[in-house]
């Protein structure tokens, strides 16, 4: 026969409490005035994805806006555009050249605007990718989007795309691209001669 064993009250009343203080969040057992217990770290903040996509300025780039001005921001991969008279602003989310490389600053113009264009891979483009056809005619397949604007940089375009994943990445072999609505938007407002300027 096995005998029970009979705690006293006041000890199961401490195992009770006991167990209790374990079972509470490590927070609530925080006692202010107890000097042996440190204070709980405070809770880190949470880091939101603030992203640097945000509205600019033309005036520290240009000194003027005649004939619209263009920013690309290939850190933030963003477009902006201002009109001639500065009552439009456009911002648009953009993709940017792969590699810093691929990648060219500087100032520059649209010098061409072409609605439906056709792509041809550049020398460079073929020969690190011989398996590329020579050329692909405007349509769900072209690279270049619906429209191009056509800078005085041999080679290099803002266009449109069909694949809408490359937009807000590194992707491209050097050209700027946006989503096929906006650079529809963007051909209809900006002109031959547009000042155009990548940092």
């Amino acid at each position: 026969m096995v005998k029970k064993l009979s705690l006293p009250s006041s000890r199961r009343a401490f195992l009770i409490s006991a167990a209790s203080t374990l079972a509470t969040p490590a927070l609530a057992q925080f006692v202010p005035d107890d000097p042996l217990r440190p204070a709980p770290e405070p809770e880190a903040p949470v880091r939101r994805n603030t992203s640097s996509f945000r509205a600019m300025s033309w005036k520290p780039y240009f000194s003027n806006t005649r004939n619209g001005a263009i920013l690309v921001d290939t850190t933030s991969r963003a477009l902006h555009y201002w009109s001639d008279d500065q009552s439009v602003y456009k911002l648009y989310p953009s993709s940017v050249p792969l590699t810093d490389e691929l990648t060219r600053r500087g100032r520059t113009s649209v010098i061409r605007k072409v609605e439906g264009p056709g792509w041809s891979p550049t020398p460079s483009m073929k020969k690190r990718n011989p398996e590329w056809p020579d050329h692909i005619p405007p349509g769900p397949d072209n690279p270049l989007g619906t429209h191009a604007l056509y800078l005085s940089w041999k080679y290099y375009r803002i266009h449109g795309t069909h694949d809408t994943r490359k937009i807000g990445r590194r992707s491209s072999n050097g050209c700027i691209g946006l989503y096929n609505q906006h650079i529809a938007e963007l051909f209809s407002m900006a002109k031959v001669g547009t000042q155009v300027l990548l940092i």
